[in-house]
């Protein structure tokens, strides 16, 4: 069980980045309508097609967010771990999703109603520059996964995705030791556990990195975001 599983709604509510500089009358309704659910790891958070009712925050776990072609052939965007927000841009579109969002592990999911999204965006010019700067940095992290994907080998893809999670303004609560296993981090770099695995050997052993039980605990940041293998 981490600490984040203590957290309470409230709490993750008024700890997010974007609520920093609400007003208490705004920061008092965002309390009153978002609401929290419960997805097991394997769950869909939101699924391809639907409309978009809610903002979505992690408040504990990590989602990824995929499709799947017609043939059953899957692709993974990216992930979302505790403490990121995500869905806005979909959620000012108006518009029904393009991808499935799933669980990885048992995730503890903020749902912001779109009508106090929208709300907020009308009433709260911080908040109007948070969503900008966090479309900016998701097209930024993006790009870059187009650049890894397409350019490097499965050993640099896995360091870059591993510093992806690293994000002072779309993933801020992340810590130094992430709780991801070598499954999941496989996924979200398109590699097969067992190569994700041998990547991250190859990571520990050159200082970056090393591997703990159930997670993977990180000693040169920036080292994992030029590394090239």
């Amino acid at each position: 069980m981490s600490d984040r599983d203590q957290i309470t709604l409230r709490e993750a509510l008024r700890s997010a980045i974007w609520a920093k500089d609400l007003t208490p009358e705004q920061m008092a309704r965002v309390e009153a309508d978002t609401f929290e659910t419960f997805v097991p790891k394997g769950g869909y958070v939101c699924r391809k097609g639907e409309m978009v009712e809610n903002w979505l925050g992690i408040i504990d776990g990590m989602v990824k967010m995929n499709n799947f072609s017609s043939s059953g052939k899957s692709v993974t965007f990216t992930g979302v771990p505790t403490g990121g927000w995500f869905g806005e841009g979909t959620v000012l579109k108006n518009e029904t999703l393009k991808y499935d969002a799933m669980a990885l592990r048992d995730s503890r999911i903020a749902r912001m109603p779109v009508a106090t999204f929208m709300w907020l965006l009308d009433n709260s010019l911080p908040f109007s520059r948070f969503l900008l700067m966090q479309l900016n940095e998701r097209l930024g992290q993006f790009i870059g996964m187009v650049e890894n994907d397409r350019l490097l080998n499965p050993d640099t893809r896995v360091a870059r995705c591993l510093a992806s999670l690293y994000h002072s303004h779309l993933y801020p609560s992340l810590e130094k030791s992430v709780l991801i296993s070598q499954e999941e981090l496989g996924l979200l770099s398109g590699a097969s556990r067992q190569r994700a695995n041998q990547a991250l050997q190859l990571l520990e052993k050159q200082g970056l990195l090393s591997l703990d039980y159930g997670g993977i605990r990180i000693f040169d940041l920036e080292g994992l975001r030029r590394y090239e293998a």
